[in-house]
């Protein structure tokens, strides 16, 4: 996904940096991060607060098996709804809870 593509989905949200962060890129606004893209797929933030609504919306969590122990690790980041991608009010919406997912972590 390239940059302008980025900006462009989080236009509702307001201006958003784009840096390199874990083989990706880390997407910022207002100095916190709001999402990241991983391989290719944009993942949004969240925490225990947020995050049941992007499972009712049927969007998965981004997991990975540790190295060193085998386990399965759970990081605060979900998909997106395909919905989202094709319109901008909803992707403001999705954007603002990653946002103040964020805020609340204080990153």
């Amino acid at each position: 996904m390239d940059n302008e593509r980025i900006a462009e989905l989080f236009e509702g949200l307001g201006p958003v940096s784009i840096r390199k962060l874990f083989g990706g890129k880390g997407i910022y606004f207002d100095g916190v991060i709001v999402a990241i893209v991983l391989r290719d797929e944009l993942l949004l933030k969240a925490d225990e607060q947020s995050a049941p609504e992007f499972e009712v919306a049927g969007c998965t969590q981004w997991t990975y098996t540790g190295s060193r122990h085998g386990k399965l690790v759970s990081m605060p980041y979900w998909s997106i709804p395909d919905s989202a991608f094709d319109d901008p009010d909803e992707m403001t919406v999705w954007a603002r809870r990653a946002y103040e997912a964020g805020r609340r972590a204080g990153k």
